[in-house]
């Protein structure tokens, strides 16, 4: 025995009962009443409506038929129930199988009400931070002076260079040809990164992009860097000892041989 199959073909039953019980008592309940309009039946099509079958004129059957049985006054619909329009006792309908019916004048009204309060509160919050905000900081310009010993501190960073080293003026930063540069002076023992000749007469500038260069071989695998006190140091990795590029081409030289070596054209 299937207990759960059951279960579900008893619920179906029920449903379709109730379906057909709530058919009928409407079809009782207006059995008696006419169209105002036209004199046609009326069919239930939702909780606290009808709709004639011959004009498909809609009415509140509630409203329409139902009176107060105190004062004998029109029922009103007040946002769930029925109240008398004359007395306000409340009134059960005769035409509600169960259910709710409900006031959509009344709920569209809150609806909007509410959306109102939110659009406002919105606004509020919107305004608030805005007055909460800083004004904007003037920032005076950069004066190296201001602190003690910071330009020598920075010319001691790039100092040393020989001019002599100086074999090419570069306005542009080429990331390309200061890697196959560096790649085609390393040695197979480590060297600090300023013996590595300069391609700027700039020298500063030149050993930033020196240092760009070799974190980019570094992250791909091509050298191995550390710092040793102020120094950084770069060697060959280990499974790059027999010369590899970044991007795989094979180029064992720049066109620069030696510390002082000249350029090739192109």
């Amino acid at each position: 025995m299937n207990i759960i199959a059951l279960a579900f073909d008893m619920a179906r039953a029920v449903e379709d009962f109730i379906r057909k019980a709530k058919k009928f008592f409407y079809g009782v309940m207006l059995l008696g009443y006419r169209c105002p309009k036209c004199g046609g039946p009326f069919a239930m099509i939702a909780e606290g409506k009808c709709k004639c079958t011959s004009c498909g004129l809609d009415i509140d059957p509630t409203v329409q038929f139902q009176r107060c049985l105190a004062c004998g006054g029109v029922p009103v619909l007040k946002v769930r129930k029925y109240v008398c329009s004359q007395c306000g006792s409340d009134i059960r309908s005769n035409f509600l199988f169960g259910g709710l019916v409900f006031d959509a004048d009344y709920f569209q009204q809150k609806m909007a009400q509410s959306r109102q309060r939110r659009k406002e509160l919105t606004e509020r919050v919107r305004q608030m931070l805005a007055e909460t905000r800083s004004v904007p900081l003037p920032l005076a310009a950069v004066d190296l002076d201001s602190v003690p010993d910071l330009v020598e501190a920075l010319n001691g960073l790039t100092s040393g260079f020989d001019e002599g080293m100086v074999v090419e003026a570069k306005s542009e930063f080429d990331l390309r040809c200061y890697e196959r540069h560096i790649q085609a002076h390393i040695r197979e023992v480590a060297s600090n990164l300023r013996e590595i000749p300069p391609l700027s007469k700039d020298g500063r500038r030149d050993l930033v992009w020196r240092f760009i260069a070799i974190i980019f071989l570094a992250h791909a695998g091509v050298v191995d860097i550390w710092q040793e006190g102020q120094e950084i140091m770069v060697v060959k990795h280990e499974a790059n000892r027999k010369g590899q590029d970044i991007s795989g081409e094979l180029e064992e030289s720049d066109g620069i041989e030696g510390p002082v070596g000249g350029i090739e054209a192109g």
